[in-house]
């Protein structure tokens, strides 16, 4: 168990792409997130040639959209795409410029377009759904040109940026016995994170056990882990074998592994140092060979701060960390994971026919603007909410020719878009850098920015906008006022104080703590507080 060396690789923000080295191989694409025929969502366009100031023109007869790693394909093909192309050229600073063609209809972020239109490039690396016709849904994002294949043999699924880099870690570390921190957020695959580590790892053929720590009752938590001996508490019935022993030779994953009670904290600290393990109850010590892999989605060194996690604890279990990323930072693969979990759905209902109909001219099985909402969904519960929206879906449509949302379905969509939409672009004849209702993020003061939030109720979005700026300048901004605070500077306590005294108001905790809603409510998910409103 004993580690053979310490490997401290820092989680960074994927939609960063790791820095300015690897952001510069990144290009601008177009991935297929919904048409007619599913077969076809995952295949994408590299817009590579808008670097060398080429304009690329996507219409129903071109060009060809390929499955990454493949080498044929095609173009879109539907009869209801209009032959006059959406025209994309580059502009200023790295801008997308997009021209729809004269008579077709294109959304951008479920706007309709009524002339050209730009995006960032900070705005495609979180994303954008451009709709075309009312029947295809493109995501323009950023990728990487050496993406293969859209599933892997372990099943994950997605070629986004931030998905690649996962399975890079993955291949770089699997094979090395030190301890495996994986970090994020809930129903975001972490289980499968360590299932991916311990099937390409030497271990493989012995057992994997995956344990939720949250799960278990604190007071048997030291039990359950390291076993414990006849007579030994109250209830040791028998001589007990816990978790490690039975991973031994194998690999252990400890999920919500912040929930360890402080004994529990020391004893795993003990066998990551030695290797051994002591049995409730008992005074000599079992030697156990167990690769561990844990996984959390608590701001663990806030938690040192306050007293609740042991530092020496993170630095060990931390000898590698993988960052899983939310699915909101990877849009271009909600198309993908959708189809992925229908397909399963429609298969038990034996409907898997109307992913590919055989009437080029009927409406689509998964309406468009359906399709958008998906890809501009935040996705608190990341994956597995997607899985379960995708099982409501299927089965409250069983029968019928096109998906539709329910009352239940149409509220829980219904929570403000986080993706960027872009902005008018300016006049060719006047190639001004920036549109004119823009503002410079610098020449805005702390105090100004307070006001808008406040006018706003600290809704960025809407507080960006009548601050004529990006909304991701508004985080720019906030960390270089000193004087405004992030749900991440909040304390345990404090929210939990302002909980009860606002009666689990979220709009009057969001006033009196003056911190973003939607980060508000992430945090009180996290600490399972319920909000009356969302």
């Amino acid at each position: 168990m004993r580690e053979q060396s310490f490997v401290d690789i820092s989680t960074v923000n994927v939609r960063e792409h790791d820095g300015g080295a690897q952001d510069s191989q990144l290009v601008p694409a177009l991935t297929i997130a919904s048409h007619p025929m599913a077969r076809r969502v995952g295949e994408r366009l590299l817009l590579s040639a808008l670097a060398a100031g080429r304009e690329v023109a996507v219409s129903r007869n071109e060009p060809v959209f390929l499955r990454p790693g493949n080498v044929l394909g095609s173009h879109l093909a539907d009869p209801f795409l209009s032959r006059k192309p959406v025209v994309f050229s580059s502009a200023a600073e790295g801008r997308i410029r997009l021209e729809p063609g004269e008579g077709s209809r294109v959304a951008v972020a479920g706007q309709v377009l009524q002339g050209p239109w730009e995006l960032s490039r900070e705005e495609m690396a979180a994303g954008v759904p451009v709709e075309l016709g009312g029947r295809v849904v493109l995501v323009l994002h950023l990728a990487d040109p050496s993406a293969s294949d859209a599933v892997d043999a372990l099943g994950m699924v997605g070629t986004s940026v931030g998905l690649q880099r996962v399975r890079r870690l993955i291949e770089q570390v699997a094979d090395l016995n030190v301890p495996v921190l994986v970090r994020g957020e809930t129903g975001s695959g972490k289980e499968l994170i360590a299932r991916a580590l311990h099937q390409r790892s030497p271990r493989r053929s012995a057992p994997f056990i995956s344990v939720n720590l949250g799960a278990i009752p604190r007071e048997l938590a030291a039990a359950e882990l390291f076993g414990a001996r006849k007579g030994s508490f109250t209830g040791a019935v028998r001589d007990q074998e816990g978790f490690f022993q039975a991973a031994h030779g194998g690999t252990l994953f400890l999920d919500e592994v912040g929930e360890a009670p402080p004994e529990v904290q020391v004893m795993l600290l003990r066998v990551l140092e030695t290797g051994e393990i002591y049995r409730v109850g008992e005074r000599t010590p079992v030697s156990v060979d167990v690769r561990l892999v844990a996984a959390t989605d608590a701001h663990l060194e806030q938690w040192i701060q306050e007293g609740r996690f042991k530092a020496p604890l993170l630095h060990r279990l931390a000898g590698f960390s993988i960052r899983v990323p939310p699915l909101r930072e990877r849009r271009e693969d909600v198309g993908l994971l959708f189809h992925h979990f229908a397909r399963g759905e429609l298969e038990a209902l034996g409907e898997t026919k109307r992913l590919e109909p055989e009437d080029a001219f009927a409406e689509p099985w998964l309406p468009a603007s359906l399709a958008t909402r998906l890809v501009g969904h935040d996705w608190p519960g990341n994956i597995r909410q997607l899985r379960n929206v995708a099982r409501q879906l299927i089965i409250g449509n069983r029968g019928q020719p096109r998906l539709q949302l329910d009352a239940q379905l149409e509220q829980e969509l219904a929570s403000a878009k986080a993706v960027p939409t872009g902005h008018p672009a300016p006049e060719r004849a006047a190639p001004a850098t920036k549109v004119t209702s823009r503002r410079r993020p610098a020449d805005i003061q702390e105090t100004e920015l307070l006001e808008a939030l406040r006018e706003c109720g600290w809704d960025f979005q809407a507080a960006a906008d009548r601050l004529g700026i990006h909304r991701t300048s508004i985080y720019d901004l906030i960390e270089r006022s000193p004087n405004i605070r992030t749900a991440g500077d909040l304390s345990v306590e404090e929210i939990v104080r302002c909980h009860l005294e606002c009666g689990g108001d979220l709009d009057a905790m969001v006033r009196r703590l003056e911190v973003s809603k939607r980060a508000l409510g992430r945090r009180l998910k996290e600490l399972g507080l319920v909000s009356t409103q969302t």
